[in-house]
């Protein structure tokens, strides 16, 4: 019998997470959904409460194109550009 160890081998840095922002008046939060159906009535739902709740200025909304697969680099590097992300799956 062999026993296999499934943990991922790859050695995990640990970062301190950004700070955390005073308010969301006036941020650009942007949206990135996975692409499945669910995703988009519920991102509605949201952007209309960051809007009017929480003064956000702009929502970013974005798909992956694989939903089973990590955001790709260039909307990786978007994103960088946003004060906020919110990232949802639609199951």
């Amino acid at each position: 019998m062999e026993t296999m160890n499934p943990s991922h081998e790859q050695q995990v840095t640990v970062q301190d997470p950004p700070p955390r922002l005073p308010s969301l008046e006036g941020a650009v939060v942007g949206v990135i959904s996975n692409g499945k159906e669910n995703t988009v009535p519920f991102f509605d739902r949201v952007e209309a409460i960051l809007l009017t709740d929480y003064g956000v200025s702009e929502v970013v909304r974005r798909t992956k194109a694989n939903y089973s697969a990590p955001a790709e680099v260039e909307l990786m590097k978007e994103a960088m550009g946003w004060d906020a992300v919110l990232s949802g799956v639609g199951d």
